[in-house]
C-alpha cells in the first residue's frame, strides 16, 4: 500500500483518465442536471442586497433581559419576537467587541415602512435597547437588480479575459476547454447553493468570482503540463495525442490535488468551525461556494478540460495521421511478433517441416570409429 502511495506522489500512476472520458462525462452531465433542475424549480436564496428588506442593529444591553444570555439564546429569543410578524426566517447574528454585544438581524419579509418600525421595535425590546439606539436601513429591490447587473457585467468580463490570455499563452481550443470548465464549475455551483437554501449575498458572489479564478489556475496548470508532453511525445509521432495527454495528467495529477487539500483545510475551518461551531453566519456563505469551487475546480481541470481537449485535438488532421501510424506501427509489431516466436527452434517431430537449424560443427558427419568405412580407409 505505501509502495502505491509513493508511485502516486512521484507521478508514477498509468491511470487512462481520458480513455475513461465517457464516465467522467456523464458524471459531469449528472450534476449540472441536477444542480439545473433545482435552479429552475427551487431557485436561488437571494439575501436582502439582491431582493431588498431591511437590516436592523440593536445593542444587547448588559442590564437587559439578554445581557447575560449567549449568543445563540440571543438568536433563539430575536427569532421568537420576529415570528409575529413572519420574519422567522431572518438572518440573525451577534457581533462582539470586548464586553459589547451588537444584534444584527436582516429580513426580506417586512414589507412596508409601518411593519418596519413594529419589526424595529420588537427587536430593540427583546435585547433590552432604546428605540433611538437601534439602527435601521431599508434596501430595495432597486439596488439588489443594480448589484445584479453589476456581477454580471464582471463574470462576462472575467470570462472575456480569460479567453483571451489562454489563446495567447496557449491555442484557442484549450480557452474553449478551460471556459467549458468554468461554465461547469459555476453551474455546480449555483445549484449547490439552490439545493441547500444558502443566501445569496455579496460575499457569495465575492467567493464565485475567487473559486472560478482557482479553477482556473488549476487548469492552467494542468494545460501547461499537457503542451509539453504533447510536444514531445505528440508532435513528433511518438505517441497519439490522447496518450500524451494522460502521461501528462498522470505526472501533474498529485500537485493539483496536494494544492487542492492544502486551499480545502483552512476554507473547512471558515465553514464548519467559523459558521459552524462559533455561529458566524456571515462566513457561512463565503465558505461554501469557496468549499464547493475548489473541489469542483480540481475535478474539472483534470477529469472535464483535458479529455475535451483531447477529443478535439484528436479530429485535427495532424494527430489522425499520427494515431493511424502509431496503430499502423502497434499491428505491425503485435503481426510480427507471433512469426519470430515461429522461428524459434521447434520441438523434435512436431510435422514433416520441423528441423533444427544445422550448426557449423554439424556440416560433415564423421564416421564413428571401429566403423567398416574407417577400416577400409585405413587399409588404403
Amino acid at each position: 500500500m505505501s509502495g502505491k502511495l509513493s508511485r502516486i506522489y512521484r507521478g508514477e500512476t498509468n491511470v487512462d483518465f481520458i480513455g475513461r472520458r465517457k464516465i467522467w462525462f456523464a458524471l459531469s452531465a449528472l450534476l449540472v442536471s441536477i444542480c439545473l433542475l433545482s435552479l429552475f424549480t427551487q431557485g436561488l436564496n437571494y439575501g436582502i442586497e439582491f431582493a431588498g428588506g431591511v437590516s436592523i442593529q440593536a445593542p444587547v444591553e448588559l442590564e437587559g433581559p439578554l445581557g447575560e444570555a449567549t449568543a445563540a439564546e440571543v438568536t433563539s429569543e430575536i427569532r421568537d419576537a420576529l415570528g409575529e410578524f413572519g420574519a422567522e426566517g431572518a438572518q440573525i447574528q451577534v457581533a462582539t467587541s470586548g464586553q459589547d454585544r451588537t444584534a444584527i438581524v436582516q429580513t426580506k419579509e417586512v414589507a412596508d415602512p409601518e411593519q418596519q418600525a413594529l419589526v424595529v421595535a420588537a427587536v430593540a425590546e427583546t435585547v433590552g435597547a432604546s428605540t433611538e439606539a437601534t439602527d435601521s436601513s431599508r434596501i430595495g429591490s432597486k439596488w439588489g437588480a443594480e448589484i445584479t447587473r453589476k456581477a454580471v457585467r464582471a463574470l462576462v468580463i472575467f470570462v472575456l479575459v480569460v479567453f483571451a490570455f489562454i489563446s495567447w499563452r496557449f491555442e484557442w481550443k484549450m480557452a474553449f476547454g478551460a471556459i467549458i470548465a468554468l461554465v461547469h464549475d459555476l453551474l455546480i455551483t449555483a445549484g449547490v447553493y439552490s439545493i441547500v437554501g444558502f443566501e445569496v449575498t455579496p460575499s457569495s458572489v465575492i467567493a464565485i468570482l475567487t473559486i472560478l479564478g482557482y479553477s482556473l489556475y488549476d487548469t492552467v496548470v494542468v494545460f501547461d503540463k499537457v503542451e509539453e508532453t504533447t510536444v514531445a511525445y505528440a508532435s513528433s509521432g511518438k505517441m497519439t495525442y490522447q496518450d500524451s495527454a494522460n502521461v501528462a495528467l498522470n505526472q501533474v495529477f498529485m500537485r493539483s490535488l496536494n494544492t487542492s487539500l492544502s486551499t480545502l483545510l483552512p476554507i473547512s475551518a471558515l465553514l464548519f468551525i467559523g459558521a459552524g461551531f462559533l455561529g458566524a453566519e456571515t462566513l457561512k456563505d463565503l465558505a461554501l461556494a469557496l468549499l464547493v469551487g475548489t473541489l469542483i475546480g480540481t475535478y474539472s481541470s483534470i477529469f472535464v478540460a483535458t479529455p475535451v481537449l483531447s477529443v478535439w485535438k484528436e479530429h485535427e488532421p495532424r494527430y489522425k495521421n499520427i494515431r493511424e501510424k502509431v496503430l499502423r506501427q502497434a499491428r505491425a509489431q503485435s503481426t510480427n511478433e507471433p512469426a519470430l516466436a515461429g522461428a524459434e527452434v521447434p520441438e523434435r517431430g512436431t510435422g514433416p517441416t520441423s528441423t533444427r537449424p544445422a550448426t557449423p560443427t554439424a556440416a560433415v558427419a564423421r564416421p564413428k570409429a571401429g566403423s567398416k568405412k574407417a577400416k577400409r580407409r585405413k587399409k588404403r
